[in-house]
């Protein structure tokens, strides 16, 4: 049996390691998550959801600060690993780590690289109108997502993928070509490419701002946002009495008038290019719910002007 070290910590992490423990040939000695960290309104400690689910497993778990500290690489040492899988860890893998096991350290990421190299790659793909995107498995390098490609799966993005939908699709999928990829790295079959640096496309981590919608954008471009921000950091706009109103669903239709103009009495309102009816929207401190639903306990006028 390989003997893996697994290195994740988001929940897209997940099916990875849960793909890797369900496989007879392969046997998870050790798991390096981070440590519990305040969530929630009371700040309480709370696991990452890959240390919770390995905690379920019973699994060997270490959660260091620095990953690279002599008591980490004393414990990967001990775990006697023939490669590292990280998935979604969050922090720099240092030389000291990578060289304790003979096949190094592979990666899955969430989109065809060398596009979307960085954070939230998912969420730029569906930013950016892609119609598709996909799942590489790549050697762990010195430069962040810049290592050898071992493997691809490329995936289609649905006109009604959200970020969590497409989300979970990666993770799925990354998570069956990972299990494939070791099986063919063993039977040393796996063929390595080089990424061409002429088409690195690197994106940066999202930050609460994006999710402010700009009506001077073209309906498609809003439309896209909200759904690449669902579920953060959330799509929002600002009512005529100042209220903030989330925006969960949209859709795009023939409309014309002055950009965050309220075209009727159905939540369609002009845009850059066109315009967008709003579809499933949430007041603050309030539920998601249809927007005709939140219409008839909040009625607004056609002409009203949204922020």
């Amino acid at each position: 049996m390989m003997r893996i070290v697994f290195f994740g910590s988001a929940e897209l992490a997940v099916p990875s390691l849960t793909a890797l423990v369900n496989e007879p040939s392969l046997e998870v000695v050790g798991v390096v998550s981070q440590p519990d960290r305040p969530a929630g309104r009371k700040r309480q400690l709370t696991a990452c959801p890959l240390k919770a689910v390995a905690s379920s497993m019973e699994l060997a778990i270490c959660t260091p600060e620095k990953v690279g500290s002599d008591e980490m690489v004393a414990q990967v040492e001990e775990w006697a690993p023939a490669l590292l899988v990280v998935v979604a860890y969050g922090q720099y893998i240092p030389n000291r780590i990578l060289a304790v096991a003979p096949l190094r350290a592979i990666n899955v990421h969430p989109s065809l690289l060398p596009k979307y190299r960085g954070a939230a790659p998912i969420q730029w793909a569906l930013l950016n109108g892609d119609e598709q995107t996909g799942v590489s498995i790549i050697d762990v390098a010195d430069r962040m997502d810049a290592g050898d490609i071992l493997a691809q799966e490329v995936l289609s993005i649905e006109a009604e993928d959200t970020a969590a939908s497409l989300h979970d699709r990666c993770a799925a999928a990354g998570a069956d070509l990972l299990v494939r990829t070791i099986a063919l790295l063993k039977a040393g079959r796996v063929e390595r490419q080089q990424q061409n640096e002429d088409e690195v496309v690197a994106v940066r981590k999202l930050i609460k701002a994006d999710g402010n919608i700009d009506w001077s954008l073209p309906a498609v471009s809003i439309h896209d946002r909200v759904r690449a921000f669902n579920p953060w950091p959330g799509s929002r706009c600002v009512l005529p009495n100042g209220e903030v109103l989330s925006v969960w669903r949209t859709a795009c239709v023939a409309g014309d008038g002055k950009p965050g103009e309220l075209l009727d009495d159905r939540l369609t309102i002009a845009t850059g290019a066109g315009a967008l009816q709003l579809l499933e929207v949430q007041a603050a401190g309030g539920k998601r719910m249809l927007a005709a639903e939140y219409l008839r306990g909040k009625p607004l006028p056609a002409g009203a002007k949204l922020g």
